[in-house]
């Protein structure tokens, strides 16, 4: 192979503009130049990609990048584009090109002028493709995000698996492997599977010692989100989530409490897609709400926080998600909620698919379990999983977590891990954790009974205490080497050469108790509007907002509903707004009502306050989506073209009541409309006249009270639009 004349370090400075190479870089690249098979696992942002790229622009012919996602090759293909004069300097080849722009990747290949070509692995084995690439000279393959290729990784790519036979057919060149999550089972997968057992290995610490992990029950997790993004307004951040539907509601949510979002998922196509990743990259949105399929290859450095509001399904696929946090070394916060019917779920989600499949799946699960319900150091549990050692007491970001900043209390726990060694030694090293603690605690079931486990010596010798109990000892005895998991059978527990001398020599262990999440409520009960409240009223503050909303509506002539609502005043006293920003999160208080309304409120409030010592908690106030309604700007632009109540009826599939409920509740919400052409459909000047008056006079808002006073004069609907038109023309 034809080097450039560069070393290294001399084309990294004249390619990319660095000086120095980050951990082993550079002999992971020196590897791939002496045409050595080479695999590196490095954690997200610890710049695997270099690893191939600059090798490819040192050696004659184009390096084939294998890549799973279109939005990846995309951004690392600009990436590229963006150090070189040359945009011919790297092409992808996939679906997402027309006709003339694939003719034009094959003419730029096959001048020699491309040294990075990017395909999706569906695209390799297109016949086509293959001949076409077996004419021209390939230095390299790389294959990113080689976790694909292994059934115990989080995510699993059956094309994956055909990459090595077609690059057999295209050419004998060597292969750099690249992936930022690998359990050894995983390694070994990718390794075998690439027939590159005997590759040059780089692994990097996956310790990413910026990120702070913490885990909360799921309990009110959308209200935590709201709060969380709003106290962090102008920073960059993600928000995960399982499925499409709740993506779309917390973006909603979001959106209505004043955060710069938008909803990322398979289900927008991708144009769309493609623009809002680039919105969250030039910062015009803070915050991303996203199932799995957002931000693989997405490269940006400041995003400080990382929410999944529902726990994922495996800690690989955790590990990568929360790695998009803090990768320019700064601090990142990485939330995760959980329950156990968040597992239940995922648990359901495996049912009907192949044995092999679900056994896979489940250990899966468990370890995500582990990790949400353990009292050690979380950097520790994590670092483990992959293969890795953590000094969880002077190790780089050891305090870093919610329970090492906040630990468990800890107590002798030498009989407990010495029960359970013996426990498992006993039924000969065959079972899993959950038989193990069944057998403890005298639980009957058909396992139990297949191994007449009821008979055993150690049936119920721990009955006094619960099966979490339990499961905690022995995740913990894992961690600490007393115990392993045998992966290749599913997560049978194994003891250590280590345990077999606790056996034989028992000594003190210091063990955690477990956190328990069996009583955790997994609704999202947002502070209700209308409908019931969030909380208790000031009983104090409420009957001095009512008597200031007399004196404002008598200096103003006008009734004292105008002002504000009952509602509105109930969720002042509830929540005391201090600020314009959290009174247009009030119920029934618009942009309009806050300017001409609001400062003498937010006054009075702001005092007793100060008076009363009111320890506010900050950003309390929700606003829920529902408050949006979804048929709003339909109506509103319906009215824009008066269109008469049946149309709009009929074109937003509502009743006629139901389009004039809308329009109260966008009225009451601060937005002024015109609706005369309704009104003149039906009634004349001096019927508006007279209604006009009797609702500036009356102290009562209510349509049953107007019923009451002109008898069968005016229909309902009449009444309602004349209200409509009072509340938009004088509140508003």
């Amino acid at each position: 192979m034809n080097l450039t004349d560069n070393t290294p370090r001399e084309a990294l400075q004249k390619y990319f503009g660095f000086k120095e190479f980050k951990g082993k870089q550079e002999e992971a690249i020196r590897s791939v130049l002496d045409g050595v098979d080479t695999f590196v696992i490095m954690p997200t942002g610890g710049g695997k990609s270099l690893c191939y790229q600059l090798p490819a622009l040192m050696l004659d012919g184009v390096a084939l990048v294998v890549s799973p996602l279109i939005a990846l090759m995309k951004n690392q293909v600009d990436a590229i584009r963006g150090n070189h004069e040359d945009s011919a300097i790297a092409h992808f080849l996939n679906s997402s090109l027309n006709k003339s722009e694939a003719e034009q990747v094959i003419s730029d290949v096959t001048a020699g002028r491309t040294k990075l070509l990017y395909v999706a692995p569906e695209t390799l084995t297109k016949q086509s493709n293959i001949q076409f690439l077996k004419t021209v000279k390939i230095s390299f393959v790389a294959v990113d995000e080689a976790h694909c290729i292994s059934e115990w990784g989080h995510d699993f790519r059956p094309e994956y698996r055909k990459i090595r036979p077609i690059i057999k057919q295209i050419a004998d060149v060597h292969i750099i492997a690249l992936t930022a999550t690998a359990t050894p089972k995983v390694q070994v997968d990718i390794q075998k599977n690439l027939e590159m057992v005997n590759a040059n290995v780089f692994k990097s610490s996956f310790n990413r010692d910026n990120l702070f992990y913490e885990v909360r029950p799921k309990k009110d997790a959308l209200k935590q989100i709201v709060q969380y993004s709003l106290s962090n307004k102008g920073k960059s951040g993600i928000v995960y989530c399982l499925s499409r539907k709740k993506v779309e509601q917390i973006a909603e949510t979001l959106a209505v409490n004043g955060v710069k979002v938008l909803p990322y998922h398979a289900g927008k196509d991708s144009k769309t897609r493609s623009s809002i990743q680039d919105q969250f990259l030039m910062q015009d949105v803070d915050v991303i709400v996203a199932t799995i399929a957002f931000g693989m290859g997405i490269d940006k450095p400041d995003v400080r926080y990382v929410i999944h509001y529902d726990i994922p399904k495996s800690l690989e696929s955790y590990y990568q998600e929360t790695g998009r946090a803090g990768r320019d070394g700064q601090e990142g916060r990485c939330i995760a909620f959980y329950s156990h019917k968040d597992i239940e779920k995922l648990e359901k989600f495996l049912h009907g698919k192949p044995i092999a499949e679900q056994e896979i799946g489940m250990q899966l699960l468990q370890e995500v379990m582990a990790y949400a319900e353990t009292s050690i150091s979380r950097r520790k549990f994590i670092l483990h999983y992959f293969g890795e050692e953590f000094d969880e007491i002077n190790g780089p970001g050891a305090m870093n977590c919610d329970n090492s900043s906040n630990p468990k209390n800890q107590y002798n726990g030498q009989e407990e891990l010495l029960l359970i060694l013996k426990t498992i030694d006993g039924f000969k090293q065959a079972h899993k954790m959950q038989f193990i603690s069944a057998i403890l605690t005298g639980e009957e079931n058909r396992e139990v009974e297949a191994y007449k486990g009821s008979s055993s010596e150690f049936w119920k010798k721990g009955e006094d205490k619960e099966d979490r109990h339990w499961n905690g000892v022995m995740r913990q005895a894992i961690v600490f080497g007393f115990l392993k998991k045998n992966v290749e059978q599913y997560g049978v527990l194994q003891i250590t050469e280590k345990g077999r001398d606790y056996i034989a020599k028992p000594y003190e262990v210091k063990l955690a108790e477990e956190r328990n999440y069996d009583d955790v409520d997994t609704g999202d009960t947002m502070v209700q509007t209308r409908k019931g409240q969030g909380g208790a009223a000031d009983t104090k503050l409420r009957p001095m907002l009512v008597a200031l909303r007399k004196d404002v509506a008598d200096k103003k002539n006008l009734p004292p509903y105008v002002i504000f609502q009952d509602v509105s005043l109930d969720e002042m006293s509830i929540h005391y707004p201090i600020t314009e920003e959290e009174l247009l999160r009030i119920t029934g208080v618009g942009a309009g009502k806050a300017k001409k309304f609001g400062q003498e409120f937010l006054d009075l409030i702001a005092k007793y306050v100060k008076e009363e010592n009111i320890e506010r908690v900050e950003d309390l106030l929700v606003r829920t989506a529902s408050n949006k309604s979804s048929n709003k700007v339909n109506i509103i632009q319906q009215i824009d073209r008066k269109m008469s109540l049946s149309d709009m009826a009929s074109r937003t599939s509502l009743s006629v009541e139901e389009v004039l409920a809308e329009i109260e509740q966008i009225v009451s919400a601060g937005t002024k409309v015109n609706i005369d052409h309704c009104i003149e459909e039906s009634m004349d000047e001096d019927c508006v006249e007279e209604l006009f008056e009797f609702f500036s006079e009356s102290d009562d808002e209510s349509i049953e009270a107007a019923l009451a006073e002109f008898e069968d004069s005016y229909s309902e609907e009449e009444l309602r639009l004349i209200r409509i038109k009072f509340l938009s023309d004088i509140a508003n």
